[in-house]
């Protein structure tokens, strides 16, 4: 049977208007030519904060101070966590050299960026793990100087919890800018920041779309848009969990998208008698937020096997996929677009956000259809290298020379040609009789 909306979304999610990239790049022509002093003017418009920039170490040693013990135990914990996830990840990438021919060798490194910048979200929430998640990552990828910019919270500046996590995750320095300004601090080289080479880490409209006109001149992890979250679900699942895990996702802003595909009717009209109720129990301004991602964007489709669950989680490609149902090793040997994979009821996203170790910085708007998320990788540039024996040059430079002729190209034939003229008598001669 076709797959058969029991939810469909009221309207697809929003989309960055023009008016708000011609803000954007106004504000990033302004700080380009202004520098420090026109991030410090946006600081005190739009942050309301007349600090500092630069956090001094005394505020951080401060801060350490007033976080309460267990937080700081917690905060250490999922740290390791995602340190050793990173450092396996790094392990993984190897430098390698291969003789292609006898004489001809090629490789490749990797090489960390020397400069990243982290841009750690605030406001509504305080993203503790997106500290965590960005600046160690770098940290174990090798980078050399990493700049964490959040906004400040209130008079107070950055909170207590988020400056130890920034410290627990080593940045070289960090300043309490938020929004484009945090962004062009870091890509400009502002504060005694050298210009980041890479610019990572989620934020708001504002944050996105600086990073993405930013990007050529500047790297960055990814084009991000809402998060999003998609549950594929059996009868085996339980219809509260799923309902949970829905609102849990939910709850991150009226823009966040859920979606449940089940093969299962009676599973998908619990949870959607559900929802409402466990929504209803959020504090503000969760609760809100949630109402609106469920109402306007929430989606409840059935399907008629797991085979079309997968296709279904395909073409949707979402951030989160989470799969509740049996045989989770078909599950995970058959999905092939997704952020991140969790399997299993018991996992949940909320694990992967916040401490179980892998990045919790993932693609969105169907970007998992072609890149996967935040890693070490992103901040090692793989680069190849070639040497050439002289073994090699007689077939070498005699290919290089035809390719190079049919393609009308005379300068790159004569660049080949004049190595093997300038070889020893004896690679000349093994070049004739070849020819």
């Amino acid at each position: 049977m076709p797959i058969t909306p029991l939810k469909p979304a009221l309207q697809p999610p929003p989309e960055a208007g023009r008016d708000l990239s011609d803000t954007v790049a106004i504000m990033l022509a302004r700080l380009r030519l202004g520098g420090a002093q026109t991030a410090l003017e946006y600081a005190r418009q739009l942050d309301g904060w007349n600090g500092p920039v630069t956090v001094p170490q005394e505020t951080i040693t401060a801060a350490i101070a007033r976080v309460p013990e267990n937080l700081r135990a917690d905060i250490d914990w999922a740290h390791e966590n995602i340190r050793r996830f990173a450092q396996a990840q790094r392990a993984s990438a190897q430098d390698m050299e291969i003789e292609l021919r006898p004489g001809l060798w090629a490789g490749q490194r990797q090489i960390p960026v020397q400069a990243a910048g982290c841009y750690v979200p605030g406001g509504r929430y305080t993203h503790v793990a997106s500290a965590l998640m960005s600046i160690a990552t770098a940290r174990m990828a090798g980078v050399t100087d990493i700049t964490a910019v959040s906004p400040p919270s209130r008079a107070s500046g950055i909170p207590d919890a988020m400056l130890y996590a920034m410290h627990v995750a080593r940045a070289d320095r960090i300043l309490c800018l938020g929004g484009v300004q945090g962004i062009a601090a870091m890509a400009f080289g502002m504060f005694g920041a050298p210009q980041a080479d890479i610019l990572v880490g989620p934020g708001n409209a504002y944050v996105a779309e600086a990073k993405r006109q930013l990007f050529g001149p500047v790297g960055i992890d990814m084009f991000a848009g809402p998060t999003d979250s998609l549950i594929l679900a059996d009868d085996s699942a339980d219809a509260e969990t799923v309902a949970t895990d829905l609102v849990s996702q939910a709850e991150h802003g009226s823009t966040s998208p859920v979606w449940l595909a089940t093969t299962h009717a009676p599973l998908a009209h619990k949870v959607l008698e559900w929802m409402p109720a466990l929504i209803a129990t959020l504090p503000e301004p969760n609760r809100s937020a949630a109402e609106a991602a469920w109402r306007d964007l929430g989606e409840v489709v059935l399907c008629s096997n797991r085979e079309e669950l997968a296709q279904y989680a395909d073409a949707k490609a979402p951030e989160h996929l989470h799969v509740q149902a049996r045989d989770p090793d078909w599950w995970q040997g058959r999905l092939r677009a997704y952020g991140s994979l969790f399997v299993g009821a018991e996992t949940t996203v909320s694990f992967g956000d916040k401490a179980a170790g892998p990045n919790h910085v993932l693609p969105t708007s169907g970007a998992a259809r072609y890149t996967g998320g935040l890693s070490v990788h992103k901040f090692l540039k793989t680069v190849t290298w070639q040497r050439v024996e002289h073994s090699a040059l007689p077939d070498l430079a005699r290919v290089t020379a035809s390719l190079s002729r049919a393609e009308g190209m005379e300068g790159h034939a004569r660049a080949a040609d004049i190595r093997l003229d300038k070889a020893p008598q004896s690679v000349k001669l093994a070049a004739n009789s070849k020819g």
